[in-house]
């Protein structure tokens, strides 16, 4: 086990490859990511093959409900390598684990990955075979390989686990817990107690650098991070600022520190080295500090450029109140900046969750994506990534393991009553520009409302993993549209103004409208258009581009989550001065224009092509 950054050991992984002692030869890039689509998983809440979830009560299976369940279920590393073969059936060209380096042992809410103490090391929990865990990702991730899937691990710079307490002075009020994990803000450190290999507080051990012959359970490794200095230590975050301090028990590291980004940057170039990693999810994105998000995305591009990975994905998450403008400062770089550099290649796309999810749900008119659409044009219109343009490799996602609710809502008085929201929205998000990300179980129906906890079930002690469920089958229909249609990968995107009547025309901005859109690469035009009502059916003339359809050309539908739907009319063409268009960008216009007249069920969604 390395202890240090430099030991033989580890820097041996740098200069050969691990089986054949030759030049490393990593698994190689995909051309462009977004040839693939992400399903996202929690490592230990996705399977285990050999026993029930701790949680459970035999016997097993049987269904059940684990999001009340704060502690490790038992999912582990060999158990997704047990079923490859079902996420890459269902469609998806990557996947997402969540965090897997070790976390600090007996500490059973950091199930989720996120407590971090061994940057160079996987936990022993995610493992079928506690003493071979480092192994077993590798293997896991050499399995995907031969499959054609792509592995992405999310990772941690922000914080670590709990690993010391905070000492609360003599008659001092602002101390959280009698444990010290957690303390209100000071603006300046604060005393803090190491803890052990049990999760004790040690009184003599104020300072990490004279902890002599320490446990490899105990503090935080390796080695050149053990450093009192590294660690804010000035409790939860303050008033003023709140991207400075710990989040809840999870100590916050200096990360404008030069030096301790470089070791930083080191670990995690050595887990791309050792477990042959395609890309990084990067949690906390907006946290980091000093330019790190621009030297850590260039640092392990660059790292991966010189060991055969020549497009090595980064992506971050950067959620606030004011999504748009913090992205556009986190991801690439500004064309009016002097660097050479370019840093983390896209995000999360949360402002696309935000109003996607609300137009799907009938909560918001579709004008509220468009206005969003239109907002970052003007936010990120001087952002390059190393793809070029950032925006379209955004990471899409309708729901995830931090957001509280799924994306499949069930009434108990009509459970099936909103199904077809999950699929409408799925096809829209996969139409869209960006790489889309599944969050494990959607494909099996999970759902969940209330908390982090109920969104986090044990899929293998719940529904399972059947190919013949209606979402697994309907997912794969959809994948496969975006896989057999270039333009939905890589097209030109455009909004399209709709029209009952067909004399007016402008994007809806009714609740429970309906919403148009076009994808576009060289002669090709792919509509996609999605009723979100949930019980009345529309008809309306959906704009297409004029020089690609002519007046009888008949499209065909790629895809509907409707068992018969009913096929859109052919392009028929209104003459200038006929009709009214307020387009997406403010401007009006009087035609010609082409249209097809189209006809949705209530949450019906329409792929149309030719």
């Amino acid at each position: 086990m390395s202890t240090s950054l430099y030991a033989p050991d580890f820097l041996a992984i740098f200069s050969r490859h691990r089986d054949t002692g030759g030049p490393l030869q990593a698994f190689a890039s995909p051309p462009d990511w977004r040839d693939q689509w992400i399903y996202f998983l929690m490592v230990d809440r996705f399977n285990n093959s050999l026993a029930p979830p701790r949680s459970f009560s035999l016997p097993f299976p049987l269904p059940f409900d684990s999001s009340t369940y704060n502690d490790f279920q038992g999912g582990n590393l060999a158990s997704i390598q047990d079923q490859l073969p079902y996420i890459k059936q269902l469609g998806a060209g990557a996947i997402w684990l969540s965090p897997v380096l070790k976390n600090c042992p007996l500490q059973p809410g950091t199930y989720h990955g996120y407590g971090i103490h061994d940057f160079l090391h996987v936990d022993s929990r995610f493992a079928r075979d506690p003493n071979n865990a480092d192994n077993e990702l590798r293997t896991l991730v050499d399995a995907a390989h031969k499959l054609g899937l792509y592995v992405i691990l999310d990772i941690v710079l922000n914080h670590v686990g709990d690993v010391f307490a905070y000492i609360c002075d003599s008659g001092e009020t602002d101390c959280i817990n009698s444990q010290g994990s957690q303390a209100d803000f000071r603006a300046s450190a604060r005393s803090i107690q190491w803890r052990d290999a049990q999760g004790n507080a040690q009184a003599n051990w104020p300072d990490i650098a004279n902890i002599s012959n320490p446990s490899p359970d105990a503090l935080v490794w390796p080695t050149e991070l053990q450093k009192n200095d590294w660690f804010r230590r000035q409790g939860t975050p303050g008033p003023d600022d709140d991207t400075v301090g710990d989040f809840d028990s999870l100590k916050q590291f200096r990360s404008d520190l030069t030096t301790l980004q470089q070791f930083l940057i080191r670990s995690y170039q050595y887990v791309i080295a050792r477990f042959d990693i395609d890309g990084f999810r990067i949690d906390t994105l907006r946290y980091l500090k000093n330019g790190l998000p621009l030297l850590f995305g260039n640092s392990v591009r660059e790292f991966a450029l010189s060991i055969g990975k020549k497009n090595f994905f980064t992506f971050g998450e950067v959620l606030s109140g004011n999504d748009e403008q913090e992205i556009a400062s986190f991801i690439g770089r500004t064309t009016t900046e002097g660097t050479d550099m370019v840093g983390v290649d896209a995000a999360l796309d949360y402002p696309l969750y935000f109003d996607l999810k609300p137009v799907v749900k009938g909560f918001a008119p579709p004008s509220e994506l468009v206005g969003m659409y239109e907002f970052r044009k003007q936010v990120e219109a001087d952002v390059l990534s190393s793809h070029g343009d950032a925006t379209r490799y955004f990471v899409t996602f309708l729901d995830n393991h931090d957001m509280k609710e799924r994306i499949r809502y069930v009434d108990s008085a009509n459970p099936t009553q909103y199904d077809d929201q999950v699929t409408l929205g799925l096809a829209c998000l996969f139409s869209l520009p960006g790489i889309p990300c599944l969050y494990y179980g959607t494909e099996q129906g999970l759902h969940g409302v209330g908390s982090d906890l109920a969104v986090r079930e044990a899929l293998w002690g719940g529904p399972g993993f059947g190919q013949n469920v209606a979402y697994y089958q309907q997912i794969s229909q959809i994948a496969a549209v975006r896989r057999e249609n270039p333009a939905l990968r890589y097209g030109r995107f455009y909004f399209r103004p709709i029209s009952g009547d067909g004399r007016q025309f402008g994007v809806s901005t009714f609740l429970n409208g309906t919403l148009a859109f076009s994808r576009i690469l060289m002669d090709q035009e792919i509509v996609i258009v999605a009723n979100t009502d949930t019980v009345n059916p529309c008809t309306v003339y959906v704009i297409v581009d004029i020089t690609l359809n002519n007046p009888g050309d008949q499209p065909r539908i790629l895809y509907s989550n409707k068992q018969q739907p009913q096929a859109p009319s052919a392009v028929e063409q209104f003459a200038g001065g006929a009709v009214w268009v307020q387009e997406t960008d403010g401007t009006t216009g009087t035609g010609p224009l082409n249209c097809i007249h189209v006809t949705l069920a209530p949450l019906e969604v329409q792929v149309l092509g030719r």
